[in-house]
């Protein structure tokens, strides 16, 4: 078997195991949720609402910096079949961020419309997460090869969205701790060594084309 081919087949052989791994977070809330539900105050202690909206919203977070972490580790370690992933990845973190939103206004807000337009407007921290929301949807819902198709170079102007988009993510994080700053300086730090590779590689390029140009 070609190496190219059997490289592909695996690919598609883990895709299953990535899905599964990025679900794990997902699975853990439900059983702490079991055990809440047997024992109250076992699985999130006193304030079960906000360690709810807590672990979605971090877990939001995290993958969505894995998803951008794809193309650069794909990159370095010279593997580009690990873009095929980006995508379930990038559904996964947007999966997060409307489960962390939908907990936020469901355990904390009560559905109170008025309430809740009252905080995105007031609480900086609420505004810029909910900035990050709005512009995670148009790449969520344009995410298929058919609107990739469909938009041809438009969908990469689009799609660059993800990154003022992790941006406001970090900001809500950081505006949101209270006295532990840890969190947000490794995020921070994430997000600065992902978009720092992306320029070095934007500037290679660059370099590159000029010396072809001349």
């Amino acid at each position: 078997m070609a190496p190219g081919r059997s490289r592909l087949q695996a690919t598609r052989l883990l895709k299953p195991v990535v899905f599964c791994l990025l679900a794990v977070p997902l699975a853990l809330l439900g059983l702490d949720l079991w055990r809440e539900f047997q024992v109250p105050g076992s699985g999130f202690g006193p304030d079960p609402g906000e360690e709810i909206v807590h672990h979605l919203g971090s877990w939001a977070l995290r993958i969505l910096l894995v998803t951008l972490a794809v193309s650069p580790a794909s990159r370095v370690f010279r593997t580009p079949q690990l873009v095929r992933y980006r995508r379930m990845a990038g559904l996964w973190a947007f999966t997060y961020v409307v489960l962390h939103f939908s907990a936020y206004v469901w355990l904390l807000g009560g559905f109170a419309l008025e309430t809740l337009a009252g905080d995105i407007v007031k609480r900086p921290y609420i505004t810029v997460g909910f900035l990050a929301l709005l512009m995670l949807i148009p790449l969520a819902i344009t995410s298929t090869r058919r609107w990739q198709r469909r938009l041809g170079r438009r969908w990469k102007t689009l799609h660059r969205l993800v990154y003022p988009a992790a941006i406001a993510a970090w900001t809500h994080l950081l505006w949101l701790s209270k006295g532990g700053f840890m969190d947000p300086f490794v995020y921070g730090l994430v997000l600065v060594l992902l978009f720092g590779e992306r320029i070095v590689v934007r500037i290679r390029k660059q370099r590159r084309a000029a010396v072809n140009a001349a």
